[in-house]
């Protein structure tokens, strides 16, 4: 179930709601976490018991690592082992199956296993929690449908924000609530809404009718350049309006998640990018992997390893294809050639350059990450061009239908409506004409979702 289907939006959303604002407060969680199980298996119904094993698994190794401090060591290694464990079976099998018979020449069978919803992002949410606790960061949870409120909570379930159990710790027991913080959330979801419904699903038709054909590689550059900023506009709106609905959401609910976008397409350098992009995910390779590598407090030459080991990881975190692992080695490796060269020499150069040279870096980057067959990038790269623009839009000339949406995408990609919000904030008049356009927006967002079938997710499947 996507948070822009209509199912969530008229179903699923009104009725948690209803329910949850009905009951008393100490209810509330359980309720929670009953609708929050019923929306996942609504998409995965045999993978349910899998996240309840998780639950209960990490419950008990948690109790166990903070009675039994000294050997807390070897019961975080085996709890780590055993959640890498289930995410490596169940996301790369496949992928080490095929990338053996490769190899080989051998031709054993692939398994018939479909890829847990969400296993990347509540995996990394419990090994925060397990490792907190071992750190003495955080108290033990000996509340288990607390635990598993948190685990299993449904705005950020599946595509994150990936949220710490030390951030949410004292809200899952306590929480205020109000009618003030309720409509920041609605508006805030309504935003994600309109950011996903509206324009990427719109810009995704431009992006998918250039990249999904086998025609890809006979293409002309001019082509290829405009379904590659389609995809960007794409996937930018695509995953942040996710998480605007994700927080919206959790306000709605008396939470407040980490913000996990910062307009990322003003960034001035890759290393300003990724201080912007999915700061969630960034934050956590960091706290829980960088740093205990040793971070840069080590050798040149161990900093070094340490930087393309996280980022080796970054690739292979969003997907078993060899495809994700050369896109975060892309990134690890300009963004270590920055730090050691050229970023300072960037530093002196006019901000409209700067930003010129990250953005060609980030849609080069999204094209490896949106090419999953390496053959074909290679012939996207080097092939003959012999299809022009022309040609191309007189065989697909209703995608200029969706040539407004991708402008427009473009420049909300930058702070201009923050800004002006910010500025009018006090003004009364301006607060009603603001309500009055995210109502539009809504019912906009509606009628697109009943206009329009199409509506895919890139995130779901990582």
């Amino acid at each position: 179930m996507l948070f822009s289907s209509l199912t969530f939006l008229i179903i699923f959303l009104p009725v948690l709601l209803v329910i949850y604002y009905l009951i008393k407060e100490k209810y509330r969680n359980y309720i929670l976490l009953i609708f929050s199980l019923i929306f996942y298996s609504w998409g995965e119904p045999k993978y349910i018991l899998l996240m309840i094993i998780s639950i209960i698994i990490n419950y008990i190794m948690a109790l166990l690592i903070d009675k039994f401090r000294k050997n807390s060591k070897s019961l975080l290694i085996l709890t780590i082992i055993i959640n890498i464990g289930l995410l490596i079976f169940f996301k790369y099998s496949n992928f080490f199956i095929t990338t053996f018979n490769d190899l080989t020449n051998n031709n054993l069978k692939l398994l018939n296993i479909a890829l847990p919803i969400g296993i990347s992002f509540y995996t990394f949410q419990i090994l925060s929690y397990v490792i907190d606790v071992y750190r003495k960061k955080v108290e033990v949870q000996n509340n288990i449908f607390l635990l598993g409120t948190y685990i299993s909570f449904f705005p950020q379930l599946i595509a994150g924000p990936i949220v710490r159990y030390q951030s949410i710790e004292k809200q899952l027991k306590s929480r205020k609530h109000s009618v003030e913080k309720f409509s920041n959330g609605l508006r805030r979801f309504i935003i994600g809404l309109g950011k996903k419904v509206i324009i990427a699903n719109n810009v995704a038709i431009i992006a998918d009718t250039i990249f999904n054909t086998n025609n890809v590689g006979n293409y002309s550059y001019l082509v290829i350049i405009i379904g590659l900023i389609s995809y960007t506009i794409q996937i930018y709106f695509d995953f942040s309006g996710y998480s605007d609905m994700a927080i919206g959401l959790g306000k709605m609910f008396g939470f407040e998640f980490d913000e996990n976008f910062n307009y990322p397409y003003m960034a001035i350098s890759i290393t300003d990018f990724w201080s912007r992009w999915h700061i969630s995910l960034s934050t956590w390779f960091k706290d829980y992997v960088y740093i205990p590598l040793g971070g840069n407090k080590c050798s040149k030459l161990k900093w070094i390893r340490n930087f393309l080991t996280v980022w080796l990881l970054t690739g292979l975190w969003h997907g078993a294809s060899w495809n994700f692992v050369i896109w975060g080695l892309f990134y690890g490796i300009i963004l270590l050639l920055e730090k050691m060269y050229f970023g300072k020499i960037l530093d002196k150069l006019p901000i409209l350059i700067r930003w010129l040279f990250s953005f060609m870096i980030i849609n080069i980057a999204w094209l490896i990450f949106r090419i999953e067959d390496l053959s074909l990038l290679k012939a996207i790269i080097f092939q003959g061009k012999e299809i022009g623009i022309r040609t191309f839009l007189a065989d697909n000339f209703t995608i200029i239908n969706q040539v407004p949406f991708l402008l427009l995408g473009f420049i909300l990609s930058f702070p201009i409506v923050k800004k002006a919000n910010e500025k009018l904030l006090k003004n009364n008049t301006y607060l009603i004409i603001r309500d009055i356009v995210i109502v539009g927006l809504f019912l906009l967002s509606i009628a697109f979702l009943i206009n329009n079938s199409y509506n895919p997710f890139i995130y779901f499947r990582f």
